[in-house]
């Protein structure tokens, strides 16, 4: 089974070898949670996490970027092994443009993913951009994909399908999970 996906998008799929991140609306809900001792308290989906792993094995690398500093996303990424994880960073483009120098890798070769106006220069710049249904009302037009999935319920998931689809490797990345050989019982 594939994903039924605008040629366009899909084409524009094709050449991406980083998806940048937003957390907070596109990993996690948007809703800031805090304990009683004032510690912050994210949710994050478990098909987005493995979505994430799945595109890594298939050679497209991901990274995080939000302007918000927090331990919780550390352990995350720590957890999906992502090493491109860049807190405190309001200006999104400039550091998209570390990346493109670190990676050495043009803007083509790079989706964004984000859901309100801080995010709006990268999506604009990027060879994808993307938000999500619960984004800021009216960014939506300036991206070129809309996910069917909100913001920290499987949307992260949704796009690294996409690319992986674009790039021929969806296929290859769910026959692990197709064998259906059972060890012999005696």
């Amino acid at each position: 089974m594939t994903l039924a996906i605008d040629p366009e998008i899909l084409a524009a799929a094709q050449p991406i070898q980083l998806l940048a991140l937003d957390v907070d609306g596109i990993l996690s809900d948007g809703q800031l949670y805090f304990d009683n001792q004032g510690e912050e308290i994210k949710a994050f989906n478990s098909l987005d996490g493995h979505g994430i792993k799945m595109l890594q094995a298939s050679g497209v690398k991901v990274a995080i970027i939000t302007g918000r500093t927090s331990n919780i996303v550390a352990k995350r990424a720590s957890q999906l092994d992502i090493d491109l994880v860049l807190q405190g960073r309001e200006d999104k483009l400039l550091a998209l443009f570390e990346l493109t120098q670190h990676m050495q890798i043009g803007w083509a070769q790079m989706a964004y993913m984000g859901d309100d106006w801080p995010d709006l220069a990268a999506i604009i710049k990027v060879g994808l951009g993307i938000t999500v249904p619960n984004a800021a009302s009216g960014l939506a037009t300036h991206c070129q994909y809309l996910t069917q999935r909100s913001g920290g319920q499987g949307a992260v998931r949704e796009v690294c399908d996409l690319i992986m689809q674009a790039q021929g490797s969806w296929q290859l990345a769910l026959q692990p999970y197709l064998n259906t050989d059972l060890p012999t019982i005696s």
